[in-house]
């Protein structure tokens, strides 16, 4: 039986990896912290009331559980698990669950607002959450990681609910772990509870469209952007950083609608090419070597730097937190930068970005498409009634262009970069909603 408690405002847990050490200390301030001062920013802009303020500023529950689990060699090994949910102000909680070994209570407190955040700005009724076990999935079997996933769920299954708490994949997991969380919830609480994840497979109830759709965002985003500044997207070029998921469906999309893509890296590897990447050939390569670019040959070997400092007009930091520091800004050629990952920007970056006129679609606006069409699943769950895959993106491509014209209006209305014009956009929704909400 996994071990739980719920935890107010906890410290950082003992035994912290080396690389989650190193994500907080890369940037000289932790995820969270890096939360908070882009609040006090957008806070500048609309001086919303203290009490807001306070309650905005601080997760509603926080949830840390132990987990063990008997591993294939007889053996039992316990592992950390969290779920926090930031906000309950516009619905019940959303957000994912990622699987890695740098999981800690502070990257999951930072995600879990800039879920309550890209929910707000997206304008659907959830409130953001997050959750994560720190572990290494690809060092575990695929009954290690089924064992861990349902004590997971098990642990969290009075947190979980349709009505009240629905995750769906992050970093590290997939519809595979997204089925095995909606049948242990349902054999727990004996009932048929396909709504109380998103991103689960077609045949357990899962949305055409939702395994590109953060990917899909960030096409949309990045058109929207191009046209508000001038730059044609049929002779533009673009780096995309990271080649998972988002990367790799960012990377197809934009390609599709006539970007060239000079560059594209993942964690093992790092490509550039003049004449532009075959991204047909390096999805197919992808596939057929373990979902990594390492021993691709539709290209020059480069640096994750020199993909960053890329001669582009656009770039796509879609893999980790993080990557665009100072300095990365200080001499970035692109001048436009669309954030398919969460928090790849640190915050002194910000200002150098906006003094040289690059412009930033932020995290919270340009990967939205996820939670789009989760929600969007969940909306088919609950009635039953399902869409086709054009239906899905017709839906989903018009909310996020409606999404980026509200936070391009109130970067202009209030003289700021398009990052503090999400926040505000958000802050300005999440203030009402409290405010009618009353204390309790």
């Amino acid at each position: 039986m996994a071990n739980k408690k719920e935890v107010g405002a906890p410290a950082s847990p003992k035994g912290k990896s080396a690389s989650a050490t190193t994500k907080a200390s890369h940037s000289g301030q932790g995820m969270f912290d890096a939360v908070l001062s882009r609040l006090d920013m957008a806070f500048s802009k609309l001086n919303p009331s203290y009490n807001f303020q306070q309650i905005i500023k601080n997760p509603q529950k926080q949830v840390v559980v132990s987990l063990p689990v008997m591993m294939d060699n007889g053996k039992i090994e316990v592992f950390q698990g969290y779920r926090i949910i930031h906000s309950t102000a516009l619905g019940p909680s959303k957000g994912g669950i990622r699987y890695a070994m740098d999981v800690d209570m502070d990257e999951v407190k930072a995600l879990s607002a800039w879920m309550t955040f890209k929910c707000a700005i997206a304008n659907i009724p959830y409130g953001g959450a997050k959750g994560g076990i720190q572990c290494d999935p690809k060092k575990l079997s695929l009954g290690e990681l089924e064992r861990l996933t349902r004590a997971y769920t098990a642990a969290m299954s009075d947190v979980f609910g349709v009505d009240k708490d629905i995750p769906a994949p992050d970093m590290g997991t997939s519809k595979r772990e997204m089925a095995w969380i909606v049948d242990t919830y349902s054999k727990i609480h004996g009932i048929d509870a396909p709504g109380v994840v998103t991103g689960k497979p077609l045949t357990l109830g899962g949305s055409k469209g939702r395994e590109a759709a953060t990917g899909r965002g960030v096409m949309i985003s990045c058109l929207e952007a191009m046209k508000k500044i001038g730059m044609n997207h049929k002779t533009a070029t673009c780096a995309v950083q990271g080649f998972g998921n988002v990367g790799s469906s960012a990377a197809r999309l934009l390609n599709a609608k006539g970007i060239k893509i000079l560059a594209i890296g993942d964690h093992t590897a790092n490509f550039y090419n003049a004449k532009g990447i075959d991204i047909e050939a390096a999805l197919k390569y992808v596939k057929e070597n373990g979902g990594v670019l390492k021993g691709f040959h539709g290209g020059e070997s480069i640096t994750g730097e020199q993909l960053l400092l890329a001669d582009v007009d656009v770039l796509v930091p879609a893999a980790v937190q993080n990557v665009i520091t100072a300095h990365i800004a200080e001499n970035m050629k692109a001048k436009l930068v669309v954030e398919g990952a969460n928090g790849p920007t640190v915050a002194e970056a910000d200002p150098i970005l906006f003094e040289r006129k690059i412009t930033v679609v932020p995290d919270i606006l340009a990967n939205g498409g996820g939670v789009t069409v989760s929600y969007f699943e969940w909306v088919q769950n609950k009635y039953g009634h399902y869409w086709s895959e054009d239906e899905v993106n017709s839906k989903h491509d018009a909310n996020m262009a409606n999404a980026f014209e509200k936070v391009w209006y109130n970067s202009q209305k209030f003289k700021t970069n398009l990052r503090t014009g999400a926040y505000v956009t958000a802050l300005e929704k999440l203030e009402k909603a409290v405010e009618y909400r009353g204390n309790f």
